[in-house]
């Protein structure tokens, strides 16, 4: 942190590939910014180059402190992406978390309507919508200062919709910063979101 109130929250300035680019922008902390746009124009590609998960140039700050700064690993925590597939890597869900979060990541599945069956069984077992909340359940533990986030309720029904709203409202008015990619512009107006949208992998005011 520098102190500059100017500074906090996640800035991007010309950061580009040869896939995509350059983006310049800025979200307030507790703020929100919502991306739609075609398949394939870039949203997902945008994320993870914030993320820094794939090749990307350019400057990324996040409440002061420079991407650049930090190590690749200690980056990613403070702005974990959430893909709309996420990957899972051990046989049952519980082995994803860490073993000192496990009541507080029950707590928070539960709360987005993940019963606890389904938290201790196998992944291959759960559902497309289990699957993508207990994504979320894993980069909400960190208790991060940003979260990325590709289509985080696309799967789900509208109560399950709600219950995820509802946590990522909590988020922002603890001064979490969200980006996000929606195709539901009424999500963006409930969470008071900037939107945007991805055109030929450039990013440019929804109208």
């Amino acid at each position: 942190m520098t102190g500059d109130t100017a500074a906090e929250g996640l800035r991007v300035g010309d950061l580009k590939s040869s896939l995509a680019g350059p983006f310049t922008l800025a979200v307030p902390r507790g703020g929100v910014l919502a991306i739609s746009g075609a398949s394939g124009a870039g949203k997902s590609l945008f994320l993870r180059m914030v993320a820094d998960l794939d090749p990307n140039e350019g400057e990324v700050s996040l409440n002061g402190v420079s991407r650049a700064s930090l190590p690749a690993h200690q980056w990613r925590r403070q702005v974990p992406y959430v893909a709309a597939e996420s990957g899972w890597w051990a046989q049952t869900v519980h082995e994803h978390f860490p073993a000192t979060q496990l009541d507080r990541a029950r707590a928070l599945a539960e709360r987005l309507g993940v019963a606890a069956e389904p938290f201790d069984g196998a992944v291959e077992r759960l559902s497309t919508g289990e699957r993508q909340r207990l994504a979320l359940v894993r980069a909400l533990i960190l208790d991060s200062p940003a979260l990325l986030l590709d289509e985080p309720t696309g799967p789900l029904d509208p109560v399950s919709v709600e219950r995820v709203e509802a946590v990522l409202r909590e988020r922002l008015a603890a001064g979490t910063v969200v980006v996000l990619v929606s195709h539901d512009p009424a999500q963006g107006a409930r969470l008071g979101a900037r939107r945007m949208r991805m055109v030929d992998r450039k990013l440019e005011p929804e109208t």
